[in-house]
């Protein structure tokens, strides 16, 4: 007998939506950064454009089976790094920079015009922007990492609720957890990093991630206490790691994906 059941899933497969439900003539941009390229709320989807400091603007549906109008969003004086939707808000977009600010946008209902100034700006500050992501429990809260700093904002009050500075280098990604009690990070020094920033500034936990120091990104699985990273080995092959955090010693799986040309 077989002790595993089928899965109700395994003749799903993807299919494409019709040629008109595409979003074609997007002209995205390559800017190298730690962030996300590419963010999508229930009412937009904005992505990197070619020029520095632009994003581009894409309503996720068009009205009376029209055409989808591509939008500019001028946003900083540099580089967009990473920018993420609040999931309390959809039309609320917050934006990093390699300027060193931070700015929140609030983006129109639809059939206005896009927002020529931010609502909030923070910062500047004194390194560049490199990853920010909203509180997924909590509203108007904002995490963002310049250097060897995470900043938890307040964005209603405008000012830091605390500062996690106990990295040893640069920072490469920050991620919260799904009920938002804990905050992952990894580092160029080889580390990733538990908090939890309601207890104090200093890592809860730390542990040596990946042998490179090549940009390394982390997300947690859904609810659990595990937490992914993937980042490169020594040899410089990508590769994945899974974490138990209750207990951070060692990863309990590391998989290779491919090899790095460089």
């Amino acid at each position: 007998m077989n002790r595993f059941k089928a899965s109700k899933f395994r003749h799903t497969e993807a299919r494409l939506p019709r040629r008109e439900a595409w979003i074609s003539g997007i002209r995205a941009g390559s800017v190298p950064s730690c962030g996300n390229h590419v963010k999508a709320s229930c009412r937009w989807i904005a992505f990197n454009a070619e020029a520095a400091g632009v994003l581009g603007i894409v309503p996720l549906e068009c009205e009376d089976g029209g055409k989808r109008t591509i939008s500019q969003l001028c946003c900083h004086s540099d580089v967009v790094t990473d920018f993420d939707f609040s999931p309390f808000d959809q039309l609320l977009l917050a934006t990093g920079s390699a300027d060193e600010t931070v700015k929140v946008w609030r983006l129109p209902e639809g059939g206005q015009d896009i927002p020529g100034g931010a609502g909030l700006t923070l910062g500047p500050g004194e390194a560049p922007v490199d990853a920010l992501q909203f509180h997924p429990t909590a509203d108007a809260v904002l995490a963002t990492s310049a250097g060897k700093r995470v900043t938890v904002w307040d964005l209603g009050q405008q000012q830091p609720l605390t500062v996690l500075d106990s990295h040893g280098d640069q920072l490469q990604s920050l991620t919260w957890k799904r009920d938002g009690h804990l905050l992952g990070t990894s580092c160029k020094d080889k580390k990733l990093r538990i908090f939890d920033p309601r207890a104090g500034p200093a890592a809860s936990q730390s542990v040596l991630g990946h042998d490179n120091n090549k940009d390394s990104r982390l997300l947690w699985m859904g609810s659990s206490d595990c937490l992914i990273s993937v980042g490169f080995s020594q040899m410089r092959e990508r590769e994945v790691k899974l974490w138990d955090t209750r207990k951070l010693s060692g990863a309990m799986f590391t998989m290779a994906l491919d090899t790095s040309p460089g």
